[in-house]
């Protein structure tokens, strides 16, 4: 099968070092009258990464079988007219669009490469956003105003919060952790419900419900630390990463801009 081939070529690749790669003459075989050039040999090879050592003679013999059973189907799917199927001719256009795009767009990140610089300064805003403080919370989320206020009627009586946590927060994530949120920056949370947390002191609880596009919370503040910020260099590949996505987003929208869309 294809498929099975396509992994034991795979799996050889990845052992052959680039130095042992194997060199095919013009054609690597003809089949029923048609040639299947070295260069689609090449390209297979690149398509896996390449490390190790392996029998060169070996790895040309994996990608020239496979190379013929490719030819031998696609000559067979012609002859069958499968590619005639306006479902198949859909699939292959989309497929050929995307290896296109793809080489588009890593043509364009090459001259379009963040600098140092830029990476530091988006580096030093999110360090800035995060605030350097992160807060151990409590909440318990209820659907209404009246719901919460009673809560903390029942909280100052005595009552324990984590219970009432578990009987009726509507938080799927925390309420059967007693409305535990763990250590986390405020600027991770809706701005009422972070203005809120951090003006209480360790231990106290809201005097009033906390109103949020979620429903009405009760929170209680555990602890407040500092919080140890990622250095530059560990994040410097992510900080790229996100870097690229902004400039294809952007060189999209430009492309898209001066397209006359009907």
């Amino acid at each position: 099968m294809i498929f099975s081939k396509t992994r034991m070529l795979a799996g050889l690749a990845l052992a052959v070092a680039a130095t042992s790669t194997p060199v095919f003459a013009q054609n690597v075989a003809v089949v029923n009258g048609t040639a299947i050039p070295s260069a689609r040999a090449d390209a297979l090879i690149a398509t896996v990464p390449q490390q190790g050592q392996a029998d060169p003679e070996q790895l040309r013999k994996a990608v020239r079988d496979e190379l013929i059973n490719r030819e031998v189907l696609m000559q067979e799917a012609i002859r069958e007219g499968v590619i005639n199927d306006p479902v198949v001719k859909q699939q292959m256009v989309m497929a050929s669009q995307a290896v296109a795009i793809r080489a588009l767009l890593e043509q364009y990140l090459k001259t379009h490469q963040p600098s140092d610089a830029e990476l530091k300064a988006e580096y030093d805003q999110v360090t800035q956003q995060m605030g350097g403080k992160e807060y151990h919370l409590h909440h318990i989320l209820v659907d209404n105003e009246q719901q919460a206020t009673d809560l903390i009627a029942k909280l100052k009586a005595g009552e324990n919060f984590e219970d009432l946590a578990k009987q009726f927060s509507k938080d799927p994530g925390s309420a059967k952790n007693g409305g535990d949120l763990d250590w986390s920056n405020p600027n991770a949370y809706v701005p009422a419900f972070s203005q809120a947390a951090t003006q209480l002191k360790p231990g106290q609880i809201t005097d009033t419900p906390v109103h949020t596009q979620f429903g009405w919370h009760i929170i209680r503040l555990d602890g407040v630390r500092s919080q140890p910020l990622p250095p530059f260099d560990s994040v410097k590949a992510q900080l790229i990463q996100q870097s690229q996505k902004g400039q294809v987003e952007q060189y999209e929208a430009k492309l898209r801009g001066q397209a006359k869309i009907q």
